[in-house]
């Protein structure tokens, strides 16, 4: 758990390819990483010491040292892991923990509320998920097509995924949802830069503030995903863009409460559900 408090330092933060670099090496050597002198994080993210000088400045604090007393703070007030608890346990008590860090980031509601403005006047909408991020993308947009018209999943790679990209513009879309989590896929990344460059506005879905893909993004929205497991746990994800989707419907109430009608009356008449 104490490298995900260190990565709470970062979140929200527009950090450079250099800089993220940086914040990783901390958040892999959180155990240690409130001693390291600038120089030794340097020499570990393979950049400059005073790179490390600009990293914790860009974060707001006058320089490395007051960034390492910080991460002192926070790491010696890291909770041991609860006694008793087995592997499964830890795992999803560490979800909930991803779950209310959501919660928190959303006392503020700016950012989810500039995303779905972005999103909710796109014909059509495009949502980006390759890979690990496919089934986010899909659950979004299933649920996202009942109340907008025209919502494409991209969730196959590529050559033809430049092709949908460029059929959703010629179509009048103006802006991109992307789903990007770990382990990142390279092909999602040059499909956003492909996108940003056509013009289209992006909104990214991803893990943490050093995400490679925050820098491309207008608005980003970060939720943590569960390390604890083989794989990885989307919880955090998956409800960041339900939360997204939610905000999106409230910005044209009236269209989709009429939409949300006529689909649950097309679905009593052709009898889609048991219950």
């Amino acid at each position: 758990m104490t490298g995900e408090r260190v990565l709470d330092l970062f979140q929200g933060a527009r950090l450079t390819p250099t800089q993220r670099r940086i914040a990783q090496i901390l958040v892999e050597h959180s155990g240690k990483a409130a001693y390291l002198s600038a120089a030794e994080v340097a020499g570990l993210a393979g950049v400059s010491q005073p790179s490390v000088t600009r990293f914790a400045m860009a974060l707001g604090y006058r320089g490395y040292p007051a960034l390492r007393r910080e991460l002192r703070a926070v790491t010696s007030g890291a909770p041991s892991e609860p006694a008793g608890r087995n592997g499964m346990q830890r795992a999803v008590l560490a979800e909930a923990d991803h779950l209310r860090r959501v919660a928190d980031d959303l006392g503020r509601l700016e950012d989810v509320r500039k995303a779905a403005a972005i999103l909710a006047g796109s014909r059509p909408l495009p949502v980006l998920g390759l890979r690990a991020a496919g089934p986010l993308a899909g659950y979004f947009g299933y649920f996202a097509a009942k109340v907008f018209p025209d919502v494409r999943v991209l969730d196959c790679g590529g050559t033809g995924l430049l092709d949908r990209l460029d059929q959703a513009r010629a179509a009048g879309a103006t802006a991109l949802l992307a789903m990007v989590l770990p382990r990142y896929p390279r092909e999602a990344v040059a499909a956003i830069r492909e996108a940003r460059a056509a013009g289209f506005a992006v909104v990214a879905i991803t893990d943490s503030a050093v995400s490679p893909i925050t820098e491309l993004a207008e608005v980003v929205l970060p939720a943590a995903v569960g390390t604890h497991l083989v794989f990885d746990l989307h919880t955090g994800p998956m409800a960041m863009a339900m939360v997204l989707l939610e905000a999106m419907c409230d910005t044209a109430p009236e269209p989709v409460h009429r939409r949300l009608e006529e689909f649950e009356a097309a679905a009593s008449r052709r009898g889609l559900f048991v219950a």
